[in-house]
């Protein structure tokens, strides 16, 4: 138990420690008991929920997902497996994997009405926007969704649906963005390559895939698989609290996710070093002015990709990426100028006592961007690719929620308007 006095009102709060060691203190019994609420901007100091999916220590630069190293799981698993674990809670048999890869293969196609909503997007719109609206149309093509009460294999289903079905939408987005054709999914492939092949393939000819562009894709999506309680995952848990449909709540998870704060921050990552690319290269000279504008306040310049909200040493995830990112650029036998640019300015960075002090070094976001950009991916379908990463970890968390009987989820604020005032009739307002 943990004493906490205000004022003259002293209560006990119940201590709560997690399998790894974290602390907290359980506040639900304070406003009863004393009439105060806690304030806390952002959440950055406040646990929200129980979870047994992901455990992460900023401090340490560690990541598992339901106790599996992150290095480990993007070296020698495939996306699928990583999603039937974070999902199901273990790794899945040679059965387990089978059932659950042939179920969401055989999910991949989307009703034929959905082309119509295709057809009415102008070709312009943003892919995310398209992605969102359209995971959520799935709920009217499958309204059993909306039915509260559901077995085990009805929520399997849909679960099963929305993974499979989200990279078709996502792929789709993209061929509407282009004024391309679309290719529908191939079961003979595996998740990565048929995202591949339905966003470059084309029905006037063969398409090859690339084997390190497959394997480089699968280590993107699992990396970016789930990552505890950030923004897009919380809205997930948030809309799902009120008992929303699966569809709905990831549509919810699409839109936070699009923010350039979140799943947006590798998009920043690339128009930056693109206008380091345009102000003079990767001359010493040019990353040198640029550094210095990164520190100074008023320039308006900010290093993205560096530094992170819980991460307070190094990212694990920006170590495997930068290694993948090399591996790709040398395999295409690509020369990437923005890829030089984003060593030199890291090099620079990561030398630099300003940075350095506040332990500001790449992320994930960082070489992301770079790898995407090495498959063909454009930059407006970054956060897609992100979104279909988090779709498990979404799914997993929304799961979780629903079987625990997560309450709505209702946050308190600190009321700082207008005291009450009497309302005055307009012709005698001045």
């Amino acid at each position: 138990m943990a004493d906490l006095k205000l004022k003259s009102t002293s209560i006990e709060l119940d201590e709560i420690t997690g399998t790894e060691g974290e602390k907290a203190v359980d506040i639900g019994a304070l406003r009863n008991n004393t009439g105060y609420v806690t304030l806390d901007y952002g959440l950055k100091n406040t646990a929200v929920t129980k979870s047994e999916i992901t455990f992460l220590d900023g401090e340490e630069g560690v990541l598992r997902y339901r106790g599996y190293p992150i290095e480990q799981l993007a070296e020698r698993a495939s996306f699928l497996e990583v999603a039937y674990l974070l999902i199901y809670g273990e790794l899945p048999s040679t059965t387990q994997y089978e059932e659950f890869e042939h179920s969401v293969t055989n999910h991949t196609l989307i009703h034929e009405d959905m082309k119509k909503f295709f057809e009415g997007y102008p070709q312009r719109a943003h892919p995310m926007g398209v992605l969102a609206s359209m995971i959520g149309a799935l709920s009217s093509f499958y309204p059993d969704v909306l039915n509260p009460v559901q077995d085990q294999i009805d929520i399997d289903l849909t679960i099963h649906r929305l993974l499979a079905k989200s990279a078709t939408i996502a792929a789709w987005s993209f061929k509407n963005s282009i004024g391309h054709p679309v290719m529908y999914p191939q079961n003979r492939l595996d998740y990565s390559g048929n995202l591949l092949h339905m966003m470059f393939a084309m029905p006037t000819e063969e398409y090859e895939l690339n084997d390190k562009i497959v394997s480089a894709l699968n280590k993107l999506l699992i990396l970016h698989a789930d990552h505890e309680q950030n923004c897009s995952t919380s809205t997930v848990r948030v809309v799902g609290s009120s008992q929303a449909n699966l569809y709905a709540a990831a549509s919810a998870g699409v839109m936070a996710l699009w923010g350039p704060l979140h799943g947006g921050a590798n998009q920043a990552v690339i128009e930056m070093l693109q206008q380091i690319y345009d102000d003079g290269g990767a001359s010493k000279q040019n990353i040198d002015k640029w550094i210095a504008k990164f520190k100074d306040k008023e320039s308006g310049k900010r290093l993205m990709g560096f530094g992170h909200r819980v991460y307070k040493n190094f990212d694990p995830r920006a170590t495997i990426i930068k290694k993948s990112a090399d591996e790709v650029l040398g395999d295409l036998n690509l020369n990437d100028p923005l890829l030089d640019i984003a060593k030199q300015l890291e090099e620079a960075a990561l030398s630099d006592e300003y940075f350095i002090e506040k332990k500001l070094y790449p992320n994930v976001d960082y070489y992301s961007g770079l790898l995407y950009r090495a498959m063909g991916i454009p930059t407006e379908m970054f956060t897609v690719m992100f979104a279909l990463g988090r779709m498990p970890g979404w799914i997993a968390n929304w799961k979780e929620m629903t079987e625990e009987g997560q309450p709505i989820t209702r946050p308190r604020q600190i009321y700082t308007g207008k005291n009450r005032r009497e309302f005055i009739e307009m012709e005698d307002r001045s």
